[in-house]
């Protein structure tokens, strides 16, 4: 910079220019900055807020004495206004402020910024917000003291952490009549308001129990498969779509209210690559949704192959999974399940095995179990815990198993000598994952079926409930609503439930009384109205008034059909009219009742007067 450019800006720097200032609008141009002493200004921060700290301690410490000394605790106003206060004040300081003064004296052992009074006023915003809710009046208790209440919720909850069949909700019960048949698929929307129930009827019936009273009648009954068993029913992730997998080839999906939605279509039987086909060639076995995606659902047939099918496709499916025996031969799959996650898809085959395939990669098997279960017995139920890490098999060798599919050679636990006589006898898991419950089957006049719950740890045998005099197919374990459904070979649906520990679903229904049967309003006697050529204007402007006024003018005979008859008898016999001339000759003669005279006859009805 030259110096006559150097003298001019120190000159603007020193003194300023008045023709500047009048250019630019105001007088200040050319002072020199404000400076500030940030260090100053921190200690100054710091100390205040240590000062401000110690006597929000000093008044904490002073009601803590004083609380030792009285029984119940004083509020003390001053205290309460100086804490207060230091709140206010230590608030005012910003982030930046607080972690420089910490950086710049971290060794000092005395409490430094607001974090000691920021949690006692957070935990008396907590007991303020405690003390609305139950309405106390007055200071908080004392520590260490517990309330009557809360002693009693907290000894129940011990109790049944302890006590396990606490849990289990079969303190009351309602019957479904389904039918007469077995109740083979149960089905229960995400929410838990409508249930559906199928059957060997080839009925799939409706039932809500937020529109149901007391007299607990399906509000829906339809076949939405002609005259196939229905083998499984299953609600979508979002409750809006049913899956129905029947005894044919073709799975269909209904929508709530049972209007069909989609079918998936039938493949080629005469081609031997079963993957080369658009869909199932034989007789369906099981199907179920994926727990995250809502359109995607998985059957399992009689071709032996397991299938991915997206609703908004129904013209192919989206892949397929072929389950081969130890020798590589086909095998069917008798049952199907997606993992928790959906990541994972575990199959149940005729041989015994259990097959669990990567979602993503259809060839070959990411887990498997070749004797899972006795060969030829078909595996009914496949299902993953909520926890996602063991999975539970219900055989046709009359077992229930629990694996660990990371250690998939032998099962964590087994339990025998529990009869399965239906393909799809169920197990499955209650909603904290500690209990497994499955049904068991039993002969015609055998006894009863039953509810048999394990421990998942120990698999010790927990409880049982007698449901009725026939086999329990279906069980099914609702967690939002703590409530058990359960399908018979009766044609019964029955639903377990405890009117503490269950939500909504049966307890909606039980409580509202029979609604009154409407009586139908009928008229003494049925009247046919035809138009004369389509014209009412002779007989009123309007049909309705043609209708009133031939009612009106009704002149109806009420009088005995016999004699009604015989009134024209005279006539015809003087005149009489003949549709052919050979009927002149071979007419017989009319020979009519004759009256026989009695005592009293005329206590008598007519009919009784005359005898032929």
């Amino acid at each position: 910079m030259e110096p006559a450019a150097e003298g001019d800006a120190e000159m603007m720097l020193g003194t300023p220019d008045p023709e500047l200032a009048a250019t630019m609008g105001f007088s200040g141009f050319g002072k020199k900055a404000r400076t500030f002493d940030l260090e100053a200004m921190f200690e100054q921060t710091r100390r205040t807020a240590v000062e401000r700290s110690r006597k929000v301690l000093e008044a904490r410490e002073r009601e803590k004495e004083d609380q030792t000394e009285k029984e119940f605790r004083i509020p003390y106003s001053d205290s309460s206004a100086s804490a207060s206060g230091a709140t206010a004040a230590t608030s005012t300081l910003s982030e930046r402020e607080t972690a420089c003064s910490e950086s710049e004296d971290s060794s000092d052992e005395e409490l430094i910024g607001p974090s000691v009074q920021s949690q006692s006023s957070a935990k008396g915003t907590a007991e303020d917000t405690d003390d609305d809710d139950d309405e106390f009046i007055g200071p908080p208790l004392p520590p260490g003291f517990k309330d009557s209440d809360d002693d009693h919720d907290n000894d129940d909850t011990e109790e049944e952490d302890n006590n396990p069949v606490k849990k289990i909700p079969d303190s009351h019960e309602i019957t479904l009549q389904h039918g007469t048949k077995t109740v083979s698929a149960l089905g229960l929307d995400p929410s838990g308001a409508r249930l559906i129930t199928g059957g060997y009827d080839y009925d799939v019936k409706f039932w809500d129990f937020a529109g149901m009273d007391a007299s607990l009648q399906a509000f829906r009954s339809l076949q939405p498969c002609e005259c196939h068993q229905i083998k499984s029913l299953q609600y979508s992730s979002t409750g809006d779509v049913i899956l129905v997998v029947s005894g044919n080839s073709q799975a269909k999906v209904l929508d709530r209210d049972g209007f069909p939605v989609m079918e998936c279509i039938k493949g080629d039987q005469y081609i031997v690559d079963m993957t080369n086909t658009k869909g199932h060639t034989a007789m369906l076995n099981s199907g179920c949704w994926h727990p995250k995606i809502k359109e995607e659902f998985l059957t399992c047939s009689n071709d032996g192959t397991v299938r991915m099918w997206d609703v908004n496709n129904e013209k192919k499916h989206k892949s397929v999974f072929k389950p081969r025996s130890a020798q590589g031969k086909r095998v069917i799959p008798t049952t199907c399940t997606y993992s928790r996650d959906g990541k994972l898809i575990a199959a149940g085959c005729q041989d015994g095995s259990i097959q669990i395939w990567d979602r993503n990669m259809s060839v070959h098997t990411k887990f498997h179990c070749r004797q899972a279960h006795a060969s030829g017995t078909d595996p009914s139920c496949l299902t993953f815990s909520y926890d996602g890490t063991v999975l539970a098999s219900r055989g046709g060798d009359d077992t229930l198993k629990i694996w660990d599919i990371r250690q998939f050679k032998k099962p964590l636990n087994s339990a025998d000598g529990l009869p399965s006589f239906f393909p799809m006898t169920d197990c499955c898991f209650s909603p904290d994952d500690k209990i497994l419950v499955t049904g068991t089957s039993v002969k015609k006049g055998g006894g009863s079926g039953k509810l048999i719950f394990f421990y998942r740890d120990t698999f010790q045998k927990l409880y049982e409930i007698e449901v009725t005099d026939a086999s329990v197919v279906r069980c099914l374990w609702h967690p939002k609503l703590n409530q058990i459904m359960v399908g018979t070979g009766n044609g019964l649906a029955k639903v377990y439930y405890d009117p503490v520990k269950s939500q909504r679903g049966a307890k909606l229904c039980v409580v509202k009384t029979k609604r009154k049967e409407r009586q139908a309003e009928t008229l003494t006697q049925d009247y046919i109205i035809t138009r004369r050529g389509g014209r009412v204007g002779t007989h009123g402007v309007t049909l309705s008034s043609y209708i009133v006024k031939n009612i009106a003018l009704d002149k109806t005979d009420d009088s005995n059909p016999r004699e009604a008859i015989l009134r024209h008898a005279k006539e015809a016999e003087e005149n009489p009219y003949w549709v052919a001339p050979a009927y002149a000759k071979t007419q017989p003669k009319t020979v009519f009742a004759e009256v026989e005279p009695e005592d009293d006859e005329t206590d008598k009805p007519e009919w009784k007067k005359r005898k032929i």
